[in-house]
């Protein structure tokens, strides 16, 4: 390639083309984004742990033994919630400082399997417990278009590590939103699957019934590159679904004329309370979608001003459940915050806990009927831009709350529902920070919601401008 240090802000497909066509070597591209990590890892806290000597050896073995696939040889990296053979997997946290994993997570058999070579573990908010991806022990992952502000959580260093050219995707898991508000707060795509869609054997739980496994890359055909190896039943995990995936990179490029299709704008909640930049880039976007033939359509939801409540009663106590062995010996371990979280969860009696569990089924049922109605849903992804590091609260348009609830606020409904949702740019703040807007598709309708993203990441006359790091 003429200049390789600019393949760090290729897409995967890109890199998968400049491997194939002799344009680098996998030898030379992986130690093209362990260099960029060497460098900018201490200003971007991206990397809680570099593999640099097994990555280099992996790609030895791969030139060896040429293969095939678009994931050959591409380099990646893992949020330190995801088992590694052999190296530690500590979920941000000194309680787990020293866990060793014993054997991949099944998504790292799946990776592997395909070729690509993992680079490290990244940064989170400890145990995934947050939004803001503030980690006393690692530091905090820093936004790559403004260093004084969060990248978002709880993946954290899986959006900074993209964003800020060191990997060129991340493996992240969503809770209530830990994808998809990174995603949106850094200028990158963020992709939730449908609940079970992807297996989470081998990666530390938070919420077993609220857990999903994210991908965050440079674009949406990238997400349906990635998914399509990752999508495929796991009979070892309980939760994971036996339903037959889709073509998903083939359908990614299917919708061209929207005539027939239809819009869902859940106006109530989801525009309430944000920022008038982030509401007008969303609206272009609902406007870019109509233009090219869909029918938008304002739909009901539920009454969501409890949905918040509904999934914390569910999380704390199943986070409580895992927790408690360590929790009674090492309490002093935890960081503040999450050891206030754990404490509520102690106090959530068994029968608030079944009937949030039963409005949980309610919830999926109502959005169910309503995207009977409708093709998919589309909502801002986040009511504000990335937050200053350390800022507790935020205001926006008189509705003052906690940080960390107003960039989830849009994402978490969509985790107690378990719907597929994806957040993709759609916007440059007049700050100099990037916006973000939000689809939700049918349950298991991956290849649908990824097809009417593509449209819109591909052909919508907004394009995201590299962040200027130097």
């Amino acid at each position: 390639m003429s200049d390789v240090t600019e393949v760090c802000w290729l897409t995967v497909r890109q890199l998968s083309r400049a491997l194939v066509n002799g344009e680098i070597s996998i030898h030379d591209l992986v130690n093209v984004f362990l260099a960029r990590a060497a460098e900018f890892n201490p200003a971007s806290k991206a990397f809680i742990d570099v593999y640099a000597d097994s990555a280099r050896a992996h790609a030895l073995k791969l030139a060896e033994q040429p293969g095939s696939g678009m994931l050959y040889g591409i380099p990646y990296g893992l949020k330190d919630l995801i088992d590694i053979k052999d190296h530690r997997t500590s979920a941000g946290s000194a309680v787990f400082i020293d866990n060793i994993a014993s054997e991949d997570a099944h998504v790292v058999s799946q990776l592997t399997a395909a070729g690509a070579v993992c680079l490290g573990k990244l940064n989170l908010h400890e145990f995934a417990y947050g939004a803001t991806g503030e980690n006393a022990l690692y530091g905090t992952a820093v936004n790559a278009y403004d260093s004084s502000r969060l990248a978002g959580g709880s993946s954290s260093g899986s959006a900074a590590a993209v964003a800020w050219g060191l990997s060129s995707f991340a493996l992240g898991t969503d809770t209530g939103g830990s994808v998809r508000s990174p995603a949106a707060l850094s200028g990158l795509v963020g992709l939730k699957p449908t609940y079970g869609r992807i297996s989470m054997r081998g990666v530390t739980p938070y919420s077993w019934s609220l857990d999903h496994l994210g991908i965050l890359s440079r674009d949406v055909r990238d997400c349906a590159v990635i998914l399509q190896t990752l999508a495929e039943p796991d009979l070892a995990d309980p939760g994971s679904t036996n339903r037959p995936t889709d073509h998903y990179l083939s359908e990614v490029d299917s919708l061209e004329d929207l005539t027939g299709r239809s819009i869902g704008v859940p106006r109530q909640f989801f525009y309430e309370h944000v920022d008038p930049e982030i509401l007008s880039a969303t609206e272009r976007v609902i406007s870019f979608l109509e233009k090219k033939g869909a029918t938008v359509r304002e739909v009901e939801t539920p009454d969501l001003n409890f949905s918040r409540t509904v999934s914390l009663t569910i999380q704390m106590p199943e986070a409580l459940s895992f927790h408690m062995p360590w929790l009674e010996q090492r309490a002093g371990d935890y960081g503040e915050d999450f050891r206030t979280g754990l404490a509520l969860g102690q106090q959530i009696l068994a029968e608030h806990y079944v009937r949030a569990k039963r409005l949980m089924t309610h919830y999926r049922t109502q959005i169910d009927d309503v995207l009977e109605t409708v093709d998919i849903l589309i909502t801002p992804s986040t009511p504000i831009v990335a937050p200053k590091i350390g800022a507790v609260e935020v205001e926006t348009e008189g509705l003052t709350e906690p940080v960390g609830n107003a960039m989830m606020r849009f994402t978490n409904f969509f985790n107690t529902t378990g719907h597929p949702a994806i957040s993709i740019p759609s916007g440059m703040h007049s700050l100099g920070l990037p916006m973000g807007v939000q689809l939700v598709g049918k349950a298991f309708g991956e290849a649908s919601l990824l097809a009417f993203a593509h449209l819109i990441n591909s052909q919508w006359q907004f394009k995201l401008p590299l962040p200027k790091i130097n």
